[in-house]
């Protein structure tokens, strides 16, 4: 007899964990599915969480009431808050984790999670019902009935192993490949492509020279991701920097001809933004030398992580030319370097909502869909998994659209985008960052993942309180007025403050750049609030004001765009004046709205003002008795 389950999460990864969890959370009877259930949660490339882009997503999880946060926090070895001499809008935390405690922290959440079971196996085949899923089946013939599949099988599609000009299948170093679900997918009729990523060699920590490189400390105190960590337990440790030089770029620049990228091997494109180190070479041949950081995979191990020069060399190559590195002189491989390839499908084949379009009840989240990092695949099998439950239950989906998160501008990314690289979060890719600062997150989505069920009462609670002392604190800055005959001007000299030369409000001070929170108090001989976190959120509020103001203004315009829905039926063919190419990326995307047709790439304002008047046509249609 078949098992039965609401939903199937296929993949132990990152996007697989945040599924299986929220489902379970929000009711569902889920089975994960998985290899080899102890590498659930594995971190196969660097042990590191967040960054630029990456850590306000991270922050967006948790806000949601998902887990890589907390789990972070759990494993964090080394807290760096990222940018700090800039703005808001672009600082953001980044966690150098011990994987070994990572994965173990994760597994044991999802043992003992309610609903949810883990099973080992790996998926053959969909299988489905009149176009909707209706469960999967293993590679040992056992059929798993389920409501919904939620797909997430990172690199192990056809994946395929290189090592200079040698090559064998495998998802990962040690693990085998699927080999039989994306023949299964295209038979469904989806589009499959082929994309690459890779990995340094692991060093032995024994023999590096760290005197010969610089000391990069972590954050003292470490701030935690999560608004749920109470404290970091685990010690706190250096990374440490040194560079390559032009006797490492001739060594790679001599042997380019034994690599799996240049001499045609590979033929599937990487990501651009964490190249391998013969890519950096070719590509930045006027740089004299690119950072390499040495970094550890765990506390009680002796591998560290050379960041910087991932390859797909051959061995002897790797070592020629680790050992030219400054301190890696005498550096033992503990194992090299290697490049793989995989199958992925083009995500303009889902819906917001990571459902796919062909097959009702699957959805696809993390490297599946293009993307790379833990991160990007993390806040996808959130939604996926979210929005899976609420199809079982019938209700309606979760859609976070791109002026609300950097998961909603994630989505609307690789479904507008043609994916033709790894996808990875940046800042810059969103256009209204300033409103989706790491601070801010809860304020922004906490109440979706409540209203959910992903956030306790508790940790809802704690949030409302804070709010509501800064929004306390807020307005008695901006009622508080001095006046220069009541101040001692002695004390704004002894701060170093230039005194106000008429009646002002503490926070008409506080909008200058050079002045703050707890200085311009403590000239005053007020004492204020002491949280620095809601000091921070403060001094922000006030300080931007005025951009943020605009910044609001832009989104009010942006949901008008979003609010135009095109109807999934509309014929695209019955316009008249599409050039080919906005014809056939419209029929290709078939986006949800006016906002979305506006942000792919190659559709036009002209093409944008053709579709809104063929849309008044079609909706008059459809209003008119006659229809």
């Amino acid at each position: 007899m078949a098992l039965q389950c609401d939903i199937v999460v296929v993949g132990g990864g990152h996007a697989g964990c945040e599924a299986a969890l929220a489902a379970a959370r929000m009711g569902c009877r889920v089975i994960l599915l998985t290899i080899d259930p102890t590498k659930i949660a594995s971190m196969p490339c660097n042990p590191a969480v967040g960054g630029i882009g990456k850590g306000h997503l991270v922050k967006e999880i948790d806000a949601l009431g998902g887990e890589m946060g907390v789990n972070t926090d759990k494993a964090g070895i080394q807290f760096r808050m990222l940018n700090r001499r800039k703005g808001p809008a672009v600082q953001a935390l980044r966690v150098q984790c011990d994987k070994r405690l990572y994965g173990l922290a994760m597994q044991r959440t999802l043992m003992h999670q309610p609903r949810l079971t883990i099973l080992a196996g790996t998926v053959d085949r969909i299988l489905t019902h009149r176009g909707a899923v209706s469960g999967v089946q293993t590679d040992s013939g056992e059929r798993i009935q389920a409501h919904c599949v939620v797909l997430t099988s990172g690199t192990f599609l056809k994946g395929l192993l290189h090592i200079g000009l040698t090559h064998v299948p495998g998802g990962r170093a040690g693990e085998p490949s699927a080999e039989h679900l994306s023949d299964c997918m295209k038979d469904f009729g989806f589009e499959v492509g082929r994309l690459k990523t890779g990995t340094p060699p692991r060093l032995d920590r024994d023999t590096i020279d760290f005197q010969a490189m610089e000391e990069q400390p972590g954050d003292d105190p470490p701030k935690p991701f999560s608004s749920r960590t109470r404290a970091i337990s685990n010690p706190q440790i250096f990374c440490y920097l040194t560079h390559t030089n032009e006797h490492t770029h001739q060594i790679i620049l001599d042997n380019l001809h034994r690599s799996p990228m240049y001499s045609g091997i590979i033929e599937s494109i990487g990501p651009r933004y964490c190249p391998s180190i013969e890519d950096k070479v070719v590509r930045f041949a006027d740089k004299a030398r690119h950072h390499v950081f040495l970094e550890p995979e765990e506390l009680d191990s002796r591998s560290f992580y050379p960041n910087g020069i991932s390859t797909s060399l051959p061995v002897d190559v790797q070592e020629a030319m680790v050992h030219s590195i400054r301190g890696l002189e005498r550096a033992k491989f503990l194992r090299p370097g290697y490049a793989i390839e995989y199958d992925f499908f083009p995500p303009h084949q889902l819906h917001e909502t990571l459902e796919t379009k062909l097959v009702a009840g699957l959805f696809h989240a993390g490297q599946i869909n293009g993307t790379s990092g833990y991160e990007e695949a993390a806040a996808q099998g959130l939604i996926a998994g979210i929005n899976a439950a609420l199809k079982v239950k019938n209700d309606p989906p979760l859609i976070v659209d791109r002026s609300q998160a950097y998961i909603g501008v994630l989505i609307d990314d690789l479904i507008t985008k043609d994916t033709r690289e790894p996808y990875r979060m940046f800042t810059s890719r969103a256009e209204h960052r300033l409103l989706l600062r790491q601070d801010n997150a809860e304020a922004r989505l906490i109440h979706i993942g409540y209203r959910l069920g992903l956030v306790s009462e508790s940790t809802f609670t704690a949030f409302q309180r804070k709010q509501e002392r800064i929004e306390q604190e807020l307005a008695r800055l901006h009622r508080t007025t001095l006046s220069p005959d009541r101040l001692s001007l002695e004390a704004f000299e002894r701060f170093g403050i230039d005194p106000p030369q008429s009646h002002t409000t503490l926070a008409q001070l506080l909008r200058r750049p050079d002045l703050f929170y707890r200085p311009l108090l403590d000239c005053i001989g007020d004492h204020g609030i002491e949280d620095e976190e809601l000091i921070h959120a403060i001094e922000t509020r006030i300080k931007y004001e005025g951009y943020i103001r605009r910044q609001e203004q832009q989104v009010a315009r942006f949901r008008k765009l979003e609010e135009r829905r095109i109807p999934e039926n509309f014929d695209y063919d019955s316009v008249k004046g599409f050039s080919s190419e906005v014809l056939e990326k419209l029929k290709k995307v078939r986006p949800s709205s006016i906002g979305q047709a506006s942000r792919i790439s190659g559709v036009t304002p002209a093409a944008i003002s053709l579709l809104l008047v063929a849309l008044d046509r079609f909706r008059r249609s459809a209003d008119s008795p006659a229809a």
